[in-house]
């Protein structure tokens, strides 16, 4: 219950500032041109609000909504998701947005965008220059990688380390190095001391590359214990720091990353129990491990837990290899932040393309998949670098031309700007409920996906 709350407050308190900014956005250009903002709110107020104060000599109203789904900034004169189509049967006003030259109504619109484009690179760029970069170079990791079926297929082999490809050397360990080897001619590794390369079709899915049991590649890490978890089985069997796990039911396994598969296989097979009897007889594993303290070799049964997990930690990829750390100044660390920024987004555009396959419509997330994303305690580094992620995608979110959507009304304010003509109000009040109603769905299906993932059936 403690992770779910800090979770939580991690959460909102992320959103919730990254939507008054992205609302003050479009409050900044739409005072800027004298246009009237009717409402500023954080969180939608269908029925009723929480909270509503209306400055003296002001004409908006500031609130707090009861739905916690974003926020708005309701625009006299524009057609949005309040639908107040009432106001628009009036004779058009100076100070509203449709009286406004279509350039500064374009300003109005992508405001909310552009400022939470720049915040994600400002929060980079100060995460660069209060903590630096710490990471573990891919060449550095001298035990090279575990690669699945699919790799060794393409003439990966264990143990090659990862060098680089045809665009350039490889940095670290995250999703960009997944991206180069799925577009990649070919790759460079380090095999038995020689350099090797692998030549590749360039056309890899990177979807399931990422979502392969197990991945498509992983450091190799040695099966050796560095902590126990009190109570748990291992801790039952006898098993300490520093022991080294050999087989599970008799298969022999090299790697701490073999371990971790051979108990993820007892999933498959925990989905035929019918009784409780059966499922402890799948939870009965026959364990071999070689004791540091005697150099015997201790071949016993345990009971997993319920989640089939001996509950033992192996020895960290950070605690193997050298760290390289770099530390940026004041005016170096904004090149580096936007850098960064911008290659998180090219990254995000770039893994759009799979939202449009089934497998890439069942890895969508909702309100629960998002929440899970921040870290278990509460790490200011985690969050603020959680944040500005969560900037970029609604920055991009909100610039695809949907209706309802900043870009829907950019694309309309595009149109008006090269043809000279105004889409009809009518026009744009069925575009709205078809916006509305794609991003209903979406909602929906995104977070139906957790609830699904949560029950077991993803």
């Amino acid at each position: 219950m403690e992770v779910f709350l800090i979770r939580l407050l991690q959460f909102m308190l992320s959103i919730s500032l990254l939507v008054l900014l992205h609302e003050g956005g479009h409050f900044f250009f739409s005072k800027l041109f004298g246009v009237r903002v009717e409402k500023f709110y954080l969180f939608f107020d269908p029925w009723f609000h929480l909270f509503e104060f209306k400055p003296k000599n002001s004409d908006t109203a500031y609130g707090l909504g009861w739905l916690p789904l974003g926020g708005y900034c309701k625009i006299a004169g524009m057609i949005d998701e309040s639908m107040d189509t009432e106001q628009m049967k009036q004779p058009e006003q100076p100070w509203e947005f449709r009286a406004k030259p279509a350039w500064q109504r374009l300003l109005i619109m992508i405001g909310g965008v552009l400022v939470n484009f720049l915040l994600a690179l400002f929060i980079y760029s100060m995460i660069m220059f209060a903590w630096g970069e710490n990471y573990v170079r891919v060449r550095d990791m001298k035990m090279g990688m575990k690669f699945n079926q699919e790799a060794k297929s393409m003439g990966f082999k264990d143990g090659d380390v990862l060098v680089g490809t045809d665009e350039g050397a490889f940095k670290d360990f995250n999703a960009d190095l997944f991206r180069s080897i799925s577009h990649a001619r070919y790759v460079d590794v380090i095999r038995d001391g020689k350099p090797v390369r692998v030549r590749l079709s360039g056309e890899i899915n990177l979807l399931g590359m990422l979502k392969a049991t197990p991945m498509f590649c992983r450091p190799f890490q040695p099966a050796t214990v560095d902590s126990v978890l009190i109570d748990g089985p291992a801790a039952k069997l006898g098993i300490r720091k520093g022991d080294r796990l050999l087989s599970v039911n008799g298969k022999t396994i090299d790697s701490a990353n073999e371990f971790t598969e051979q108990l993820s296989r007892l999933d498959d097979a925990m989905t035929g129990a019918k009784t409780p009897a059966d499922s402890l007889k799948i939870r009965t594993v026959t364990i071999s491990y070689l004791q540091q303290a005697t150099g015997d070799t201790v071949s016993t049964a345990v009971v997993l837990s319920p989640d089939l997990k001996l509950k033992v930690a192996f020895t960290s990829i950070e605690a193997l290899y050298p760290s390289t750390h770099v530390d940026y100044n004041f005016f170096q660390s904004f090149p580096a932040g936007i850098s960064y920024g911008w290659n998180v987004l090219k990254g995000y555009v770039s893994d759009m393309q799979y939202v449009f396959s089934a497998d890439g419509a069942k890895s969508l997330g909702g309100f629960g998949a998002i929440g899970s994303l921040f870290p278990s305690q509460w790490d200011w580094y985690l969050f603020w670098k959680m944040t500005a992620f969560l900037s970029i995608i609604l920055a991009f979110m909100n610039i695809l031309p949907i209706p309802a959507l900043d870009g829907g009304h950019v694309l309309f304010l595009l149109y008006e700007m090269i043809t000279g003509r105004k889409p009809s109000e009518r026009f744009m009040i069925v575009a709205e409920y078809i916006g509305i109603g794609l991003l209903m769905l979406l909602m929906i299906v995104a977070n139906l996906n957790d609830i699904l993932r949560w029950l077991g059936y993803m």
